[in-house]
Protein backbone atom coordinates (compact mmCIF):
# COMPACT_ATOMS: atom_id res chain seq x y z
CA UNK A 1 0.00 0.00 0.00
CA UNK A 2 1.43 3.35 -1.07
CA UNK A 3 1.69 5.99 1.68
CA UNK A 4 0.95 9.57 0.67
CA UNK A 5 2.41 12.63 2.33
CA UNK A 6 0.31 15.38 3.81
CA UNK A 7 1.48 17.65 1.01
CA UNK A 8 -0.26 15.39 -1.55
CA UNK A 9 -3.61 16.50 -0.09
CA UNK A 10 -2.88 20.26 -0.25
CA UNK A 11 -4.51 22.46 -2.92
CA UNK A 12 -4.75 26.18 -3.61
CA UNK A 13 -8.08 28.02 -3.56
CA UNK A 14 -8.66 27.71 -7.33
CA UNK A 15 -8.18 23.93 -7.28
CA UNK A 16 -10.27 23.66 -4.11
CA UNK A 17 -13.13 25.47 -5.85
CA UNK A 18 -13.06 22.83 -8.61
CA UNK A 19 -12.95 20.00 -6.05
CA UNK A 20 -15.92 21.50 -4.18
CA UNK A 21 -17.98 21.89 -7.37
CA UNK A 22 -17.55 18.14 -7.93
CA UNK A 23 -19.15 17.45 -4.53
CA UNK A 24 -16.10 16.63 -2.43
CA UNK A 25 -15.73 17.79 1.17
CA UNK A 26 -12.59 19.78 1.98
CA UNK A 27 -10.91 21.36 5.01
CA UNK A 28 -9.61 24.88 5.51
CA UNK A 29 -8.49 27.14 8.38
CA UNK A 30 -10.74 29.80 9.89
CA UNK A 31 -10.27 32.38 12.62
CA UNK A 32 -11.92 30.05 15.16
CA UNK A 33 -11.23 26.36 14.39
CA UNK A 34 -10.40 24.55 11.14
CA UNK A 35 -13.55 23.77 9.17
CA UNK A 36 -14.90 21.00 7.01
CA UNK A 37 -16.79 22.41 4.03
CA UNK A 38 -18.79 21.28 1.04
CA UNK A 39 -21.05 22.82 -1.59
CA UNK A 40 -24.47 23.06 0.14
CA UNK A 41 -26.21 20.73 -2.31
CA UNK A 42 -23.87 17.93 -1.17
CA UNK A 43 -24.14 18.71 2.54
CA UNK A 44 -25.36 15.24 3.55
CA UNK A 45 -21.76 14.05 3.00
CA UNK A 46 -20.54 16.28 5.84
CA UNK A 47 -22.86 14.69 8.38
CA UNK A 48 -21.70 11.29 7.21
CA UNK A 49 -17.91 11.83 7.37
CA UNK A 50 -18.17 13.74 10.64
CA UNK A 51 -20.49 11.05 12.11
CA UNK A 52 -22.76 13.88 13.21
CA UNK A 53 -26.50 13.52 13.84
CA UNK A 54 -28.78 15.30 11.37
CA UNK A 55 -30.34 17.12 14.32
CA UNK A 56 -27.15 19.24 14.55
CA UNK A 57 -27.29 21.79 11.72
CA UNK A 58 -24.45 22.95 9.51
CA UNK A 59 -23.33 26.59 9.23
CA UNK A 60 -23.46 28.52 5.95
CA UNK A 61 -20.17 30.40 5.70
CA UNK A 62 -19.68 33.14 3.14
CA UNK A 63 -17.15 35.70 2.01
CA UNK A 64 -19.51 38.63 2.73
CA UNK A 65 -22.76 39.38 4.53
CA UNK A 66 -24.70 40.36 1.41
CA UNK A 67 -24.58 36.89 -0.15
CA UNK A 68 -25.60 35.23 3.12
CA UNK A 69 -28.49 37.59 3.77
CA UNK A 70 -30.17 36.42 0.56
CA UNK A 71 -31.27 33.40 2.66
CA UNK A 72 -32.54 35.36 5.69
CA UNK A 73 -36.25 36.02 6.29
CA UNK A 74 -37.14 39.72 5.90
CA UNK A 75 -38.39 40.14 9.50
CA UNK A 76 -34.92 39.37 10.91
CA UNK A 77 -32.75 41.25 8.41
CA UNK A 78 -32.55 44.64 10.16
CA UNK A 79 -31.42 43.15 13.47
CA UNK A 80 -29.09 40.75 11.68
CA UNK A 81 -27.44 43.59 9.73
CA UNK A 82 -26.73 45.44 12.97
CA UNK A 83 -25.16 42.34 14.50
CA UNK A 84 -23.15 41.65 11.33
CA UNK A 85 -21.84 45.25 11.20
CA UNK A 86 -20.62 44.93 14.78
CA UNK A 87 -18.98 41.49 14.62
CA UNK A 88 -18.28 40.45 11.00
CA UNK A 89 -15.97 39.39 9.68
CA UNK A 90 -15.35 37.45 12.84
CA UNK A 91 -16.09 34.62 15.21
CA UNK A 92 -19.86 35.09 15.53
CA UNK A 93 -22.44 32.73 14.03
CA UNK A 94 -25.96 34.13 13.88
CA UNK A 95 -28.97 31.83 13.60
CA UNK A 96 -31.85 33.41 11.74
CA UNK A 97 -35.21 32.44 10.26
CA UNK A 98 -34.48 31.45 6.69
CA UNK A 99 -36.17 31.49 3.29
CA UNK A 100 -35.68 29.19 0.31
CA UNK A 101 -34.76 25.55 -0.13
CA UNK A 102 -31.25 25.84 1.30
CA UNK A 103 -32.49 25.60 4.87
CA UNK A 104 -33.75 22.06 4.18
CA UNK A 105 -30.29 20.82 3.18
CA UNK A 106 -28.45 22.66 5.98
CA UNK A 107 -30.93 22.20 8.85
CA UNK A 108 -33.42 19.46 7.86
CA UNK A 109 -36.93 19.89 9.18
CA UNK A 110 -36.22 23.33 10.67
CA UNK A 111 -36.78 26.91 9.54
CA UNK A 112 -33.56 28.59 10.66
CA UNK A 113 -30.05 28.87 9.28
CA UNK A 114 -26.74 29.64 11.01
CA UNK A 115 -24.54 32.02 8.99
CA UNK A 116 -21.04 33.45 9.43
CA UNK A 117 -18.38 35.52 7.67
CA UNK A 118 -14.93 34.48 8.92
CA UNK A 119 -12.09 36.94 9.53
CA UNK A 120 -9.31 34.88 8.00
CA UNK A 121 -7.63 35.67 4.70
CA UNK A 122 -7.30 32.08 3.45
CA UNK A 123 -10.92 31.28 4.28
CA UNK A 124 -12.23 34.45 2.66
CA UNK A 125 -10.15 33.82 -0.47
CA UNK A 126 -11.62 30.33 -0.83
CA UNK A 127 -15.17 31.56 -0.20
CA UNK A 128 -14.70 34.30 -2.81
CA UNK A 129 -13.94 31.52 -5.34
CA UNK A 130 -16.77 29.19 -4.32
CA UNK A 131 -19.64 31.23 -2.93
CA UNK A 132 -21.24 30.20 0.39
CA UNK A 133 -20.31 26.76 1.72
CA UNK A 134 -21.89 24.37 4.20
CA UNK A 135 -19.42 24.10 7.08
CA UNK A 136 -18.78 22.49 10.44
CA UNK A 137 -15.74 22.13 12.69
CA UNK A 138 -13.11 19.70 11.40
CA UNK A 139 -13.42 16.88 13.92
CA UNK A 140 -15.35 13.65 14.33
CA UNK A 141 -18.56 14.51 16.21
CA UNK A 142 -17.97 14.49 19.96
CA UNK A 143 -14.17 14.35 19.63
CA UNK A 144 -11.60 17.05 20.43
CA UNK A 145 -11.59 19.85 17.80
CA UNK A 146 -8.74 19.83 15.29
CA UNK A 147 -6.35 22.79 15.57
CA UNK A 148 -3.95 22.12 12.68
CA UNK A 149 -3.94 20.63 9.20
CA UNK A 150 -2.11 17.62 10.65
CA UNK A 151 -4.93 17.09 13.17
CA UNK A 152 -7.48 17.24 10.35
CA UNK A 153 -5.49 14.78 8.22
CA UNK A 154 -5.36 12.28 11.10
CA UNK A 155 -9.16 12.42 11.52
CA UNK A 156 -9.98 12.56 7.79
CA UNK A 157 -7.16 10.89 5.81
CA UNK A 158 -6.90 12.07 2.21
CA UNK A 159 -9.35 14.95 2.64
CA UNK A 160 -8.29 17.91 0.45
CA UNK A 161 -6.66 20.65 2.55
CA UNK A 162 -6.42 24.32 1.61
CA UNK A 163 -2.79 25.38 1.24
CA UNK A 164 -0.27 26.59 1.92
CA UNK A 165 0.76 24.75 5.06
CA UNK A 166 1.27 25.25 7.91
CA UNK A 167 -2.04 26.99 8.56
CA UNK A 168 -1.85 30.20 10.60
CA UNK A 169 -2.82 29.78 14.24
CA UNK A 170 -6.50 30.24 15.00
CA UNK A 171 -8.24 31.25 18.20
CA UNK A 172 -8.73 27.58 19.09
CA UNK A 173 -12.28 28.34 20.25
CA UNK A 174 -15.57 27.75 18.47
CA UNK A 175 -17.59 30.73 17.29
CA UNK A 176 -20.14 32.28 19.59
CA UNK A 177 -23.65 31.37 18.40
CA UNK A 178 -26.55 33.83 18.75
CA UNK A 179 -30.12 33.08 17.70
CA UNK A 180 -32.62 35.76 16.71
CA UNK A 181 -35.91 35.40 18.59
CA UNK A 182 -37.83 38.61 17.81
CA UNK A 183 -37.00 42.22 16.89
CA UNK A 184 -34.28 43.37 19.27
CA UNK A 185 -34.12 40.03 21.10
CA UNK A 186 -31.32 37.45 20.83
CA UNK A 187 -30.47 34.28 22.70
CA UNK A 188 -26.92 32.99 23.24
CA UNK A 189 -26.90 29.33 22.11
CA UNK A 190 -23.17 28.81 22.59
CA UNK A 191 -20.53 30.90 24.31
CA UNK A 192 -17.38 31.09 22.23
CA UNK A 193 -14.71 33.39 20.87
CA UNK A 194 -16.86 36.55 20.80
CA UNK A 195 -18.09 38.09 24.06
CA UNK A 196 -21.59 39.55 23.64
CA UNK A 197 -22.66 42.26 26.10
Amino acid sequence: MKMTSLQDSVFDSLDMAIILKKGSPVAFPTDTLPALAIAPEFSEKLWKIKQRPLSKPLILMGENAEELFDFVSPQARDDAWEMAKSFWPGALTIVLPAVGDLVNVMNPGKESLGIRVPAFGMAKELLAQTGPLATTSANISGKTPSLTAEDVARSFPGLPLLGPLPWPSSLGLASTVLAWEAPGRWQVLRKGAVIIE
